[in-house]
């Protein structure tokens, strides 16, 4: 039987016919809005902003884990979510419950309702955004860790006038339809969430996107340090060294998998201490022992798709560009000498012959299927033939439970869900084993 959806659920479901879906990049209708609101994100803790390609939501992961083993109260903003709305809201370290949502959301809408000057044409994610500055400033907190939505400069989150610091993340193409053709064009948008004199921590960065960094950071008077050349980490004996000007600190390696989350470890301690969060490395190295982040290379939960496939070993990982499968590959690489059945779905803004051309070494067979939680999903047959022309084996199932079923009767020992969180979500959802 069909669960029914919470108060908050029907809201959002009701607001997704009545508001556009999608991104509408601007700044005019989100200023609005949120002036009728009284402007909530001016009123908040300490802003850390992430922007960037790949690894924004486990650099931010890793913070706020850090800033809650130092007993501090985080809200956090991500998107998008896995399987409930509710995954975006985190207040004060617990995502929001249905009540809470459910009443920021009347509110917005309210201020929609009425024709508040300049809010036409507000999109669901604007509305989200300005939902989640609302619940943030009513609940007390010490930081606030923001993610950007799409790109940075034109993004509803870059309401903020003076983050505490300006995070980017590695730059890689993707979103070019929104973004730009080249590496330069999507580091300027990235690099537009650089504030007058604020603080910035940069990722190491390709060439061109580095130098756009560097052009904006000097045109707003931030200071900014670079990864591998400000700062740094590197792996030794089990552990990984941070280094900056401030001095080593000897430490436990991240519980996330995967040799490049040493890098986001990097990023998110420089991050914080740029913003001026002095962590002792005590609560540091148990922020990195304890973080969670579903749905990036995650061991799935037994529960109902894992049943479907006894002795497997089933990892999630909603990467969907070739930087993040070339990192998915160096993973599996050095977890066993064998090699995965993938099991893929993809939207048709991404570049799926660049991800399995980044995942070939370490796949045996692609499955495909199609994505339900989206109605811009590859049909599965095309996305078989596109892997096919890749060099792969690949075949078209009508759904999880049936590609999971066939990697069972091929005796897969090793599978992988990927290629778009949106799948990833239907994962877990239908697995009965969502974010909490």
């Amino acid at each position: 039987m069909t669960q029914q959806p919470s108060p908050a659920e029907a809201l959002i479901a009701d607001m997704m016919v009545r508001y556009p879906p999608g991104f509408d990049l601007g700044l005019s209708r989100i200023r609005a809005l949120l002036s009728g609101l009284n402007n909530p994100q001016n009123k908040l803790a300490p802003i850390i902003h992430v922007a960037g390609t790949n690894g924004k939501g486990s650099t931010i992961a890793l913070m706020r884990a850090m800033l809650e083993a130092s007993g501090m109260a985080v809200h956090v903003h991500t998107s998008p979510h896995l399987v409930r709305w509710h995954e975006r809201f985190r207040i004060a370290g617990k995502l929001v419950d249905d009540a809470m949502l459910h009443d920021g959301l009347s509110r917005v809408d309210a201020v929609l309702m009425s024709d508040h000057e300049g809010t036409a044409g507000s999109t669901v994610f604007e509305i989200m955004t300005a939902v989640a500055f609302l619940l943030f400033s009513e609940t007390p907190g010490d930081a606030v860790l923001l993610e950007v939505g799409l790109g940075g400069e034109f993004d509803a989150t870059n309401v903020i006038a003076a983050p505490a610091a300006a995070i980017i993340a590695p730059v890689a193409l993707d979103h070019q339809a929104h973004l730009g053709n080249t590496l330069g064009e999507i580091a300027k948008a990235k690099a537009g969430i650089i504030k007058q004199g604020r603080p910035v921590v940069s990722a190491a960065q390709h060439d061109d996107a580095r130098a756009v960094i560097e052009q904006m950071a000097a045109r707003m008077a931030a200071p900014v340090q670079f990864a591998d050349q400000d700062f740094q980490g590197f792996a030794e004996r089990g552990r990984f060294t941070f280094q900056n000007e401030n001095g080593l600190l000897d430490l436990p390696r991240p519980a996330l998998p995967g040799e490049h989350q040493i890098d986001n470890a990097v990023l998110a301690i420089a991050g914080l201490q740029a913003a001026g969060f002095d962590l002792s490395p005590t609560h540091i190295a148990a922020g990195l022992q304890n973080t969670v982040w579903p749905g990036r290379m995650q061991r799935m939960p037994e529960g109902a798709l894992t049943n479907l496939v006894p002795g497997a070993e089933i990892w999630l990982d909603g990467g969907h560009n070739p930087h993040g499968a070339a990192t998915v590959a160096a993973i599996l690489a050095n977890r066993s000498d064998a090699r995965s059945v993938l099991i893929c779905g993809m939207l048709n803004t991404k570049d799926p012959a660049g991800y399995f051309a980044a995942l070939a070494p370490q796949v045996e067979e692609v499955i495909t299927v199609p994505i339900t939680s989206s109605d811009a999903g590859v049909d599965p047959v095309q996305l078989a033939e596109i892997a096919k022309a890749s060099g792969l084996v690949a075949s078209s199932m009508v759904d999880l439970q049936a590609a999971l079923s066939a990697a069972g009767q091929r005796s897969a020992s090793r599978i992988l869900i990927g290629g778009s969180l949106y799948l990833v979500g239907d994962a877990l959802a239908q697995n009965g084993t969502p974010p909490n």
